[in-house]
């Protein structure tokens, strides 16, 4: 069973809507939590430690950035290694200290066990609603254009440590310009694109020659003999932005492109919301959602 079939039967079971989303919303009070597992998301023995603490965290406040929320506390659980120890928490630490100090992040608590397993570290966030409100997955109309804030593909090449959320982004979109749906694109374009859709009831038209393409993809293509714009759609942990905009406001978006003064961000267009269900290219090719599924 895959990770979007559980939640379907949880919904079921649950009765809630709240499921689904990156981040839950109760109140006036925003919760999310990942946890990352050694063997699956990193390997420790070839990443610098200071960059799993500091993915741990960044890959949380990204799921805050794609709700429109303001982060403001966190509580971190790990299970270390017995073989490697307070040395190791400390590194973890280390590497989530910057931004702790960027966001003005208050680490509230937590709980730090051993064990005779590889590393694992769960951190959850928690963050406020702002006056705007919150994005949701499930807000996309027919038409909508559909921006993402990055460059996509070859994240594994260290993207996927290094990123930057994009929590002020976010916040300054969300407040001066009307959106009507945010994802993260944590697990691969077309799959997160997909996700959104289907929770506005919708597909979408991909602009397959938008795509904007990282120089990581085109490297990472020539080592594994796929395309670079087929690693554009499916790598995963990007965790740049898709934003569900209307067409006159994402018209006014492209045009100011007010993000790249202000953070060096561009934004770019790549599809359109559709009434018929699924996701397809320009020319009607169908696109089957990729990426990866826990």
């Amino acid at each position: 069973m895959i990770e979007t079939e559980w939640l379907k039967r949880l919904r079921s079971r649950t009765g809630t809507e709240l499921l689904g989303d990156d981040a839950a919303v109760i109140g006036d009070t925003i919760i999310t939590v990942d946890m990352l597992t050694e063997g699956i998301d990193f390997l420790l023995g070839e990443v610098d430690p200071q960059w799993i603490g500091r993915k741990a965290l960044a890959v949380n406040l990204s799921d805050i950035a794609a709700m429109g929320g303001i982060p403001t506390s966190i509580v971190v659980a790990v299970a270390l290694p017995k073989s490697e120890g307070i040395q190791l928490a400390e590194q973890l630490y280390n590497g989530m200290e910057p931004l702790l100090r960027k966001y003005s992040l208050t680490l509230a608590g937590g709980d730090t066990n051993t064990w005779n397993q590889g590393l694992v570290i769960s951190i959850t966030v928690l963050g406020r609603v702002t006056p705007q409100g919150v994005l949701r997955r499930g807000g996309g109309k027919p038409g909508d254009q559909i921006l993402v804030t990055g460059l996509l593909g070859g994240s594994i090449l260290e993207h996927q440590f290094l990123f930057e959320p994009r929590i002020f982004e976010a916040l300054y979109l969300n407040e001066h310009f009307n959106l009507h749906a945010a994802i993260d694109i944590s697990d691969g374009f077309s799959l997160d694109l997909h996700r959104l859709s289907v929770e506005s009831g919708l597909g979408a038209t991909v602009y397959e020659k938008s795509i904007p393409v990282s120089p990581a993809a085109v490297q990472l293509s020539q080592q594994t003999g796929r395309t670079p714009l087929e690693h554009a759609l499916s790598d995963g942990e990007d965790f740049e932005l898709l934003l569900a905009v209307p067409p006159e406001e994402a018209e006014k978006l492209l045009a100011l492109q007010p993000l790249r003064k202000r953070f060096n961000v561009t934004l770019y267009p790549v599809a359109e919301l559709t009434p018929e269900p699924g996701l397809r290219f320009t020319d009607g090719t169908v696109l089957c959602p990729q990426g990866f599924e826990h």
